[in-house]
């Protein structure tokens, strides 16, 4: 027996006894279409929660994510078992914001940035999120995800 061999009949006995779920191999496949290899990467930098004054359906939390050229402020309100998130492009640029979460389809949630960099995007499901923004120059920025 080589080690071709060897490793047929381990994938096999792992195919039998402890299948990958099929939830994981959908959310794999799907995360092919949310690739985007050009963007630049905004990272979590702060993640506050709290109760601001006058937001519907609770507390609201603000996150904050940062890349070198950019900053993404956002703050998530519960609006009954979805999420509205209202935030802001820094410095202020024309761009598209995707929502992308594995029970949305590309482009299923999406916006379009106002003059001063803000905009709002309702009905989010909760779950994990990740938030795409094309500016209109054809660079991108991507926020890292977070659980919502």
């Amino acid at each position: 027996m080589n080690d071709d061999e060897l490793m047929a009949g381990v994938r096999a006995t792992f195919q039998i006894l402890d299948p990958v779920p099929a939830a994981v191999l959908a959310a794999a496949r799907a995360s092919i279409a949310w690739r985007a290899p050009a963007a630049r990467l905004a990272e979590l930098e702060h993640d506050r929660g709290g109760r601001a004054a006058g937001v519907r359906g609770g507390p609201a939390r603000t996150l904050t994510f940062t890349c070198p050229d950019a900053t993404v402020e956002i703050e998530v309100s519960p609006d009954g078992r979805f999420r509205e998130i209202h935030g802001r492009l820094v410095p202020s640029a024309a761009a598209l914001v995707e929502v992308r979460h594995r029970d949305l389809p590309p482009g299923g949630i999406t916006a379009r940035t106002e003059p001063a960099g803000m905009f709002w995007l309702p009905r989010v499901p909760a779950g994990l999120v990740s938030l795409i923004l094309r500016l209109d120059d054809g660079t991108s920025v991507v926020t890292s995800w977070i659980r919502l």
